[in-house]
């Protein structure tokens, strides 16, 4: 890796610095020489040696005879985003995960959570008492949330200014590493929501050192990132070497790529290509292939196309489509991107191929969107009903139980789980927790506070124009949007929490289910019924999903698609909070699963 710090075995540090602005480079470093005179390469990376420090030391460069700053590679600040670095020695970390094995991708349950508002504390150390409930559940993948160094101690972590920092309030780089081992010891693969589209404003000094941004594209925070224009080598090679740091020093399994279609790159090797290159040599020289996971609303198939094939080489990508199609039909809402919903054939297209639009006619777009995804496999979407995006980007932060009923929320999940493609939970669903999950910061620059509230109203101007959304900056906010997982031994969400065991460990235990197989898959749609019905299996394993998205009963046979199939599970029944229902009559918003017979 070009960017950062390294350590040798006779106890020297390298400092490799990429800063082609500056005239002169001096690094101070606690422990060591004092100042030194960093010597510029022609590649603009300015490099030094220094014998002597120990891990903990803190050191900053100081560009041109200004003030000190923090390395943009920095490991750990300690001290806060405007202070110094600190050493991080990562060879000390006690690994005791060689023989683990990540689980096949196409069995992944993936679980987000947030590490601030996973436990009270908001740690790695507490998330890691967690971690066997998680096993319990089913859930086989954790997703955490940014963790790069952000302003202050309150953040959703898409403001991090220092990619290659675990923020220290959470546990810092040896906090993190304890989670991944303590996950990877109870078999769970963990991937990191990296952001590679933009940086924060606090805190942000890379200006100072290079041409780390371009006005020749825009993004909703301000200027991207310079991966393809004059002295973007550095740049390229400085998110090159964060998913490095990140795969190799973490143990990471993968990585969720925030909003790749606000990166922009003209060059011949797009940076996301470039960047699963990079991901696939890490892979052969572990022994582990890391999943590149890239959120996308433009609906690309190229983004999981190989890179042989002119494709950027993720194994997956966010499809929004289900969620977009199963919110917008339960909840009625039509504001916004929703517009483009609320057909239940666009539930089951979205099912069926992966997306509901590949080329057709968008009214929030006003042209058409999305490419055929028909031939992809189940495997390469990542389908939810909830996750930070869908709730937090809400005035009020509501989650799905707080919009719909109960029954909407079990039918909604039996959608989520019997579909051919990877489901992603967000932390709390699996027991109905109805507390919002509310946009925070902490930022310490008063006129950026100020921009932040500006910019939600603005932002929710066409969703909810008679609703102000809570003070991001006040600790309330954070303290709202904790979930509590006591409640799934009471009331409605012991049933919730019931009814999501029990199609976790059918999808676990059942031919039909364990692989997100389109190929076996037949979909019938009765729109004006709003019955959809799902048939997956090879024959002699089969099931048969009945779904009511209609607040009528609706009247279905299931010989009619599976002949002489028993009913397997049932979301009317008692068990799950139900009220009950008759043989070929499906009450309300409710799922049933057949299991054919032999």
């Amino acid at each position: 890796m070009r960017h950062g710090i390294s350590k040798t075995d006779d106890g020297t540090w390298t400092f490799s610095l990429y800063a082609p602005n500056p005239e002169r480079v001096e690094l101070h470093v606690e422990g060591g020489p004092g100042t030194v005179a960093m010597n510029r390469g022609p590649d603009g990376f300015w490099r030094a040696e220094v014998p002597g420090p120990q891990a903990g030391a803190r050191y900053a460069y100081v560009l041109d005879g200004g003030d000190k700053r923090p390395d943009p590679a920095s490991h750990l600040q300690e001290e806060g985003v405007h202070g110094p670095s600190t050493l991080v020695a990562h060879d000390a970390f006690p690994w005791t995960d060689a023989g683990f094995v990540p689980p096949p991708r196409e069995e992944w349950v993936i679980y987000e959570l947030h590490v601030g508002t996973f436990t009270e504390e908001g740690t790695f150390q507490a998330a890691i008492k967690r971690l066997d409930y998680l096993t319990a559940l089913g859930v086989t993948t954790v997703e955490v949330m940014p963790v790069a160094a952000f302003p202050g101690e309150r953040n959703w972590g898409y403001d991090g200014v220092q990619p290659f920092a675990v923020q220290a309030n959470y546990g810092g780089p040896e906090g993190f590493k304890a989670f991944v081992d303590a996950a990877h010891a109870r078999g769970l693969a963990v991937v990191l929501d990296v952001v590679y589209n933009h940086l924060g404003p606090e805190g942000n000094y890379l200006r100072e050192f290079g041409p780390y941004f371009t006005d020749r594209y825009q993004t909703p925070w301000g200027e991207a990132i310079n991966f393809d224009g004059p002295g973007s080598d550095g740049v390229r090679a400085y998110f090159l070497d964060n998913l490095e740091h990140w795969l190799t020093r973490y143990h990471l399994d993968g990585l969720r790529l925030d909003a790749v279609f606000m990166i922009f790159d003209e060059r011949p090797e797009h940076i996301l290509a470039e960047l699963s290159r990079r991901a696939a040599e890490v892979g052969e020289r572990t022994g582990r292939e890391p999943v590149l996971m890239a959120e996308d609303c433009l609906n690309r198939a190229s983004l999981v196309r190989p890179r042989d094939s002119g494709g950027m080489g993720m194994q997956a990508m966010w499809a929004d489509d289900f969620h977009h199609a199963v919110h917008s039909l339960l909840t009625g809402e039509r504001g916004g991107y929703y517009i483009d919903y609320g057909a239940l054939e666009q539930v089951a297209r979205a099912m069926e191929d992966g997306w509901a639009y590949q080329g057709e006619y968008s009214p929030f777009r006003r042209r058409a969107h999305g490419e055929p995804c028909g031939h992809l496999p189940g495997e390469s979407f990542v389908f939810c009903i909830q996750n930070h995006d869908q709730v937090g980007n809400r005035a009020l932060g509501e989650r799905l139980p707080s919009l719909v009923s109960f029954e909407a929320c079990k039918l909604a999940a039996a959608a989520l789980l019997t579909a051919p493609a990877v489901p992603l939970l967000f932390m709390g669903e699996e027991f109905g927790e109805d507390a919002p999950f509310l946009y925070f910061i902490d930022h310490g620059d008063k006129w950026l506070l100020d921009a932040v509230r500006e910019g939600r109203a603005e932002e929710f101007a066409d969703f909810f124009k008679d609703k102000e959304p809570p003070d991001p900056a006040a600790p309330e906010t954070l303290a709202a949007s904790r979930i509590a997982p006591e409640k799934r031994l009471t009331g409605r969400h012991a049933a919730m929490f019931a009814w999501y065991s029990r199609l976790l460990e059918l999808r676990r235990t059942h031919q039909a289910l364990r692989r997100p197989d389109k190929e076996h898959c037949r979909f019938w749609c009765f729109e004006r019924e709003g019955l959809l019905a799902m048939r997956r299996g090879r024959p002699g394993e089969r099931l048969l999903c009945l779904f009511n998205f209609s607040d009528k009963p609706a009247s279905a046979d299931p010989d009619a698609f599976l002949p002489g199939c028993r009913v397997l599970l049932d979301s009317s029944n008692d068990d799950f909070g139900g009220t009950g229902g008759e043989p070929g009559l499906l009450p309300p918003y409710s799922a049933r699963i057949h299991e054919e017979q032999t």
